[in-house]
Order: C-alpha cells, then sequence, then structure tokens
C-alpha cells in the first residue's frame, strides 16, 4: 500500500482529500505546515507528498527544499498545488514533480497521483 502526506494548513481541504484519497486505497497521512509535514514524514515515510505553498510556519517552497536536501527524503514525490500561478510558485522552488492549480479536479488529481506513484 502506497503512502502519501497530504500537507496544508486549511484543515477542511486536507480532510476531504485523505478520504478520497484512502478510499482509492492508499494509506494517508496529514501536516498543517511544513515543519509537522518534515516530522511526518520522518514518521511514516511517504511515497508521496501532497504539499500546498503557502502554509505557515514553514511554507511548501521551504519543506520541498529540505526534503531535495536530504538523502534520505531525495526520492520522495512532490506534487505542489497552489491557488498561485505555477509560475508564481517556480520562483521560489522548483523541485516539485507536478503542480497543480487550486482548485483542481479531483479525477485529474487522482490520474496525477497515480502516474506519480507508478514512475
Amino acid at each position: 500500500m502506497k503512502t502519501i502526506l497530504v500537507v496544508d494548513d486549511e484543515l477542511a481541504n486536507a480532510e476531504v482529500l485523505s478520504l478520497i484519497l484512502e478510499e482509492e486505497g492508499y494509506r494517508v497521512f496529514c501536516a498543517s505546515n511544513g515543519r509537522q509535514g518534515l516530522e511526518r514524514v520522518a514518521e511514516v515515510r511517504p511515497q508521496l507528498v501532497v504539499l500546498d505553498f503557502m502554509m505557515p510556519i514553514m511554507n511548501g517552497a521551504d519543506m520541498g527544499r529540505a526534503l531535495r536536501e536530504s538523502d534520505a527524503t531525495r526520492g520522495i514525490r512532490i506534487l505542489m498545488n497552489s491557488s498561485l500561478t505555477e509560475s508564481a510558485v517556480r520562483e521560489h522552488f522548483t523541485g516539485y514533480d507536478h503542480f497543480l492549480r487550486k482548485p483542481y479536479n479531483v479525477d485529474v488529481a487522482l490520474e496525477v497521483i497515480a502516474r506519480l506513484l507508478r514512475d
């Protein structure tokens, strides 16, 4: 069973996505900011992080950089998402594997997630 970590400060978004992903057969955990996300990564060792860009305490760009800088987490796939444009996000972080702009279509997100976990 593939493990996914959803990191989003909007609890409703994280809960809804988690329920959908669990129904698809994934093991899902949540974190509300990048710092908590890094702690959860160490605990649950996900294959994929669905990472919101704008969050308090530690934003998605900083968490993404931390994941890419560590040998232990460099291989984790990152699905970055934001209400900002991808070009705005890329000014701060380019190390993600795929980008989805919020609000995104759930079916498209599921396809992207399946592909990222397959590759």
